[in-house]
């Protein structure tokens, strides 16, 4: 199992709106790909607030082939997406990790 783990700092004043589009647009056409079977969108605690709010969202793949469709196929105009509805409100790091059990 692969984790496709995409971590999201956004400013307080998109706070609602943007989870909402998490929720009800982007999460559900990332899912809709096929890529990953599931997800968990969580909100990081007990770090420095300063510059915002840190969200992260993995996305769970049964292989690292399904991985890497989504991100030849799918990940570009998604990621556009997101600079068309929130511009330079928001920044993401990404990571992909392999569950070693």
């Amino acid at each position: 199992m692969f984790i496709y783990n995409v971590t999201i700092k956004i400013e307080p004043s998109i706070q609602e709106a943007w989870i909402a589009w998490m929720q009800n647009i982007h999460i559900p056409e990332v899912i809709a790909t096929k890529c990953f079977t599931h997800y968990q969108f969580v909100q990081l605690l007990e770090v420095d607030e300063t510059d915002g709010i840190t969200y992260a969202v993995q996305y769970y793949a049964e292989s690292k082939a399904n991985y890497n469709r989504y991100i030849e196929h799918y990940a570009p105009q998604l990621r556009e997406a997101g600079f068309k509805a929130w511009g330079n409100k928001f920044i993401a790091f990404r990571s992909l990790m392999q569950v070693v059990n």
